[in-house]
């Protein structure tokens, strides 16, 4: 199976470089709407088969554009929602994101019962995207495609792929509508074909800077 895994557009949160991982989250801003309005013309050439997206607000107003060219419905699941940020929640300091990034990048080294700071495991955290990823690969559909959350899909993707390990994962960046292509299944294993770190619109809509602590390099 072809998945894409998609981050959702610029939220105010991300402006304002917090750790903001709460349920359902804020929506987006005016430029991450524009983000959003560009997927479409970017994934044109794939044949998206279906579509799912996490239960944070700004990830279905993400999938929203493509749900209406390509004509499918969006799939919500907590499953794909962001890692929860415990006590660091809306922290915007620089030891709380580092916090943040070192604990899910070791999950992704392997210490999965390693707890978030008032939060959750990474057993827990990859058994919820699993099951989502698990039932995308059971539709039978060749390509899917998932709107989820920037240190999510850079942790689950360093410790479920070949190619991409916590060091790769950590280092690269994924900022607002960034997209990763992976090919494989639950039974095989993922390998990575593309890593598009910036937004999939191309640099018109890409704003680096106002990215938010989870699409930031480690």
């Amino acid at each position: 199976m072809r998945l894409l895994l998609i981050r959702h557009g610029q939220t105010p949160a991300n402006v304002r470089g917090e750790l903001d991982t709460l349920v359902p989250g804020p929506g987006l801003t005016t430029l991450g709407l524009e983000q959003a309005a560009a997927i479409p013309a970017a994934l044109a050439a794939e044949n998206i088969g279906a579509l799912y997206a996490s239960v944070q607000t700004r990830a279905q107003l993400t999938a929203a554009p493509l749900a209406a060219a390509t004509g499918l419905s969006v799939q919500v699941r907590d499953g794909l929602r962001e890692i929860s940020a415990g006590d660091l929640e809306l922290h915007t300091d620089r030891a709380s994101i580092t916090i943040y990034h070192e604990v899910s990048f070791a999950w992704a080294a392997g210490d999965i019962e390693r707890r978030m700071p008032g939060g959750e495991s990474g057993a827990e955290v990859f058994a919820r995207f699993d099951a989502v990823i698990a039932e995308a690969a059971g539709s039978g559909h060749g390509t899917v495609a998932c709107v989820a959350h920037g240190q999510v899909i850079r942790a689950w993707t360093a410790s479920r792929s070949r190619n991409v390990d916590a060091a790769t994962a950590s280092a690269h960046v994924m900022h607002n509508t960034g997209v990763m292509t992976l090919d494989g299944s639950p039974e095989t294993g993922w390998t990575v074909l593309s890593w598009s770190g910036t937004a999939i619109g191309g640099r018109s809509v890409d704003e680096g800077a106002a990215t938010g602590p989870g699409g930031l390099s480690g």
